[in-house]
């Protein structure tokens, strides 16, 4: 489900995740588990550097299923255990990710907003970063499952 952006820099994406808060957040910081599930569906990932700490780079390669590879790299801003996760990602499209994870009871909302440097750069990522951030999270909640 896609939320309501508060400028038009932003593509903000939420979903209810049917699993506790703690293990949501580790999908996002366990680098295992985050390589087999980040990115659009068909996607897999060769992660080089994942220092989860502020100022920390994360460096990869996310693999497209028609074979381009995706060099990738992001530094990361802030992370607040287990509610939130900031990034810059500094490979274009240049962006800056809050991922948020609120508690519902056994559930977890997870909310991540992009912010981009401008307007017509966030309306041209949006043509395939909004279906893609859908699979991303569908993706996501394959992974928890299977650690559940």
């Amino acid at each position: 489900m896609i939320a309501a952006a508060k400028s038009k820099r932003e593509i903000v994406t939420t979903r209810i995740v049917d699993a506790p808060r703690d293990r949501v957040f580790k999908a996002w910081t366990d680098p295992d588990q985050l390589a087999r599930w980040w990115g659009p569906k068909g996607f897999q990932n060769t992660f080089h550097e994942f220092d989860l700490r502020p100022g920390g780079a994360w460096r990869f390669i996310m693999h497209a299923p028609d074979g381009i590879d995706y060099q990738s790299e992001s530094l990361f801003v802030e992370i607040v255990k287990p509610e939130r996760i900031v990034f810059d990602h500094i490979t274009g499209p240049r962006f800056t990710l809050a991922a948020s994870f609120e508690d519902l009871d056994g559930k977890t909302r997870v909310t991540f907003c992009q912010v981009f440097e401008s307007a017509a750069l966030r309306d041209k990522v949006a043509a395939f970063a909004v279906e893609a951030n859908e699979q991303n999270l569908d993706r996501l909640e394959a992974e928890v499952a299977r650690t559940g």
